[in-house]
């Protein structure tokens, strides 16, 4: 059974840029800020790709670098997330590098080759990229034996070389976290960066903003209605906790995609919309739709905001649901570890849809036979434990522009 949540305060920091409001705050090579955010303009470079059938194409090129952003800590892993469009067979690179001091302190390495669709160009990760300073595990850079106290990010984009179609950045940013504190260590999870005091989980950033008695009306679809259903976009409705936990989300937003975006479903089946959910978040080399900035990523083509952070405690996701935002959670557990959630994963997303008046969470979890099971509401301890231990804390934030996000704590980690 797994322990406690951990309640000491970890280090997190997130940054974000959106454009073209941002686009200064780094160096644009062929790219030019428009009204709907960097555009490839007067690509200078040109790329040879070759596809998984094994043909070879040359796409033009422009990209956006950051400037090197300090976290302020050493930082165990960063995860990136972005917001765009790639018509017309165009897609998106997404590296990422750790920064130390003056300096960077690795290489570059290659989180996403990422397309909206996969007619053209199938967005994947890249495996095998691993050496003294870092590697890449998934969607995720996981620091090695590098000094790591920053990041810096470039994003390309790309269309193939005698098109005129315009890939567009939207936003970028990341979530840099550093070590995960023992399970059972007490202290302050939201407090300031060199705070060591202890106090409860609803101290720090969060206090004084409950969502305690507020419960979301986020529609219910269980992801087991597909089981075994178009096995080539992960395996199946089985594994398809993570789109259909963003379908669910774009539709408490209104945001879900028009039915003509998903008539090419045969047979449409329960829910052919969570079915292009799952096709539109796949990743090629992972071999599953689970990949964390793929789905903010597929969030994003439908007119919300959306990235991926990770939040120390349930008291900072008491905050969002307060705002009127639910969260997208990653957690682990076996059969037993959480009363309610009487199965075994190695990782599985759930929406965090509320907060009883007692502070217990109210989730929906796609993990259900039926709609109507969906529902549950959990031990908080033990869930925070689960979230925690499982994925350090990580969340998908989906909302309207229009829609504010809590006041950030002092460590600001959205």
């Amino acid at each position: 059974m797994i322990d406690a949540a951990p309640t000491a305060r970890r280090d997190v920091a997130y940054r974000g840029f959106r454009f073209p409001g941002d686009a200064g705050l780094g160096v644009l090579v062929g790219l030019r800020p428009a009204g709907r955010g960097l555009e490839l303009a007067d690509p200078v470079d040109r790329l040879d790709h070759t596809d998984p059938e094994g043909d070879t194409h040359r796409y033009a090129a422009g990209s956006w670098t950051s400037a090197p952003v300090p976290a302020g800590f050493a930082v165990r892993d960063v995860v990136p997330s972005w917001n765009g469009d790639t018509p017309g067979g165009c897609w998106l690179r997404v590296e990422l590098r750790g920064w130390h001091d003056d300096a960077p302190a690795t290489g570059w390495y290659v989180l996403a080759d990422w397309a909206a669709d996969d007619d053209a160009v199938r967005r994947t990760s890249v495996p095998g990229q691993r050496d003294a300073d870092a590697r890449v595990d998934v969607d995720t850079l996981v620091v090695a034996d590098a000094t790591v106290t920053g990041w810096q990010v470039r994003v390309t984009l790309l269309r193939p070389e005698h098109s005129d179609a315009a890939p567009v950045l939207r936003a970028v940013g990341a979530v840099a976290a550093g070590p995960r504190p023992p399970a059972g260590v007490s202290g302050s999870p939201g407090d300031g960066p060199s705070s060591g005091v202890s106090g409860s989980p609803g101290d720090g950033p969060s206090a004084g903003v409950s969502g305690r008695g507020i419960v979301l009306d986020v529609p219910r679809y269980s992801q087991r209605l597909h089981a075994d259903a178009h096995p080539q976009w992960g395996g199946g409705g089985d594994s398809w906790c993570s789109p259909t936990c963003t379908s669910m989300v774009l539709a408490f937003w209104g945001a879900a995609p028009a039915p003509a975006r998903y008539a090419w479903v045969a047979p449409a089946g329960p829910r052919p919309v969570v079915v292009h959910a799952a096709r539109h978040c796949y990743d090629r080399a992972y071999a599953g739709a689970g990949n964390w900035p793929f789905n903010t990523a597929y969030a994003g083509l439908h007119g919300v905001d959306a990235f991926v952070t990770r939040l120390r405690s349930l008291a900072e996701a008491e905050a969002f649901v307060a705002a009127g935002i639910p969260l997208i959670v990653s957690a682990a557990f076996r059969s037993g570890d959480v009363p309610g959630l009487d199965y075994d994963t190695k990782g599985h997303l759930m929406v965090l849809v509320g907060f009883t008046e007692a502070g217990t969470p109210v989730l929906n979890d796609p993990y259900a036979p039926d709609d109507d099971a969906v529902r549950r509401t959990v031990d908080r301890d033990r869930f925070e434990a689960a979230w925690q231990g499982g994925s350090g804390g990580v969340a998908y934030v989906l909302r309207p522009p229009g829609v504010p996000l809590p006041p950030a704590p002092e460590q600001a980690n959205w």
